[in-house]
């Protein structure tokens, strides 16, 4: 376990302290005298950062690993819908939005599931780091919103980049998906086309 696979997997530790700190109701709503949202924001900031910083380490110590490929994907998703669902129950975010969100979410992991079961890989789109950064500045204002209010607009503005950017990178995704998959029925019956003149060459 090298570092940065360590970095995602306590992300992924953090998901559920971050639940328990958002939606479970405290005596005057304070923790140690702070704020719960604004534990919790901190909580979700150090998350997200361990998300830049895992990759960077990974890449600047050669250490890129299957492993830590398939945990930090696993670790984002998990980390951003956690803490979208409770700003939900807290009241902070639209219900709809966040479902369309997520369903964008599980629909591109199925594409690219599919895709990955024939051998190919589809790269990540850079709408992804847009979308990423946006849901960051989005969730970190609407948690802080309830102690300053003026941050729940400039939230749910950047929530509706958010949604913008995620239907706009799952079209593309879609797009990819298409032409992976013309590129393969067309290389497969090639291939079989080959194979059946070999067959008649030899008979």
């Amino acid at each position: 376990m090298n570092l940065p696979n360590t970095l995602t997997l306590a992300r992924i530790f953090l998901v559920p302290l971050l639940v328990v700190v958002l939606l479970t109701r405290f005596e005057a709503q304070l923790i140690l005298g702070v704020p719960k949202e604004v534990i919790g924001a901190a909580i979700f900031g150090l998350a997200a950062f361990t998300d830049w910083l895992d990759g960077y380490v990974a890449r600047r110590r050669q250490q890129v690993t299957a492993l830590g490929q398939l945990m930090d994907p696993l670790a984002d998703k998990l980390l951003i819908t956690a803490a979208l669902i409770s700003l939900v129950q807290m009241g902070l975010a639209p219900a709809w939005m966040v479902m369309v969100i997520l369903g964008r979410e599980l629909g591109v992991t199925v594409l690219r599931s599919l895709v990955h079961s024939r051998g190919v890989v589809i790269p990540a789109s850079p709408l992804g780091k847009v979308k990423m950064v946006a849901q960051v500045v989005a969730i970190l204002l609407l948690m802080l919103s309830n102690q300053v209010w003026l941050f729940l607009v400039p939230g749910l503005i950047a929530l509706w980049v958010v949604l913008a950017v995620a239907l706009w990178s799952a079209a593309d995704y879609y797009r990819r998906y298409n032409r992976v998959l013309s590129n393969s029925n067309v290389a497969s019956f090639e291939a079989a086309r080959r194979r059946a003149e070999q067959s008649r060459r030899a008979g």
